[in-house]
């Protein structure tokens, strides 16, 4: 669990702390409603498949809540989301890309609303979370994990 609850996206950014990925996986997926669960299980396949199953739990929300992000706000009719899974040394990075303008930011949302706390679920869960622009059109939402450098049978 993170030390702190940041009120904007963390300042590990990909040249922080990263050293050069031992793995990744990435898909692309359509804009539909059904995008988020196709990521979140995109996400724990690959991290099995990895052997790396601790915090799936909070990966697989992370994932869901950046995705649902992505297709509710993000995505142009008809885009699509590419998720990212990135394994380095010491940290998990889950991406999500898609092609919409603007910059998310963590809101408290009224008690009377059903939505509202995707990234205050985020920045709760992950070590670490950001955005970055794109060079063109769109951005990179992601959350970061600190992992043991032994993977979990």
């Amino acid at each position: 669990m993170p030390s702190r609850l940041p009120d904007e996206p963390d300042t590990l950014a990909r040249d922080q702390a990263l050293d050069g990925a031992v793995e990744h996986e990435t898909m692309l997926f359509d804009r539909r409603r059904t995008t988020p669960g196709a990521a979140r299980s995109f996400v724990a396949e690959t991290l099995t498949q990895w052997g790396r199953t601790e915090r799936l739990d909070d990966i697989r929300l992370c994932t869901s809540e950046l995705a649902t992000n992505a297709v509710l706000h993000g995505a142009p009719a008809c885009g699509q989301v590419l998720v990212r899974v990135e394994l380095h040394a010491s940290v998990l990075r889950i991406e999500v890309h898609d092609g919409g303008d603007g910059t998310p930011t963590k809101q408290e949302p009224r008690s009377t609303t059903d939505d509202g706390r995707g990234l205050l679920l985020v920045s709760a869960v992950a070590d670490h979370w950001g955005v970055e622009k794109h060079q063109g059109p769109g951005k990179c939402v992601w959350a970061a994990f600190h992992h043991s450098a032994v993977p979990t049978c």
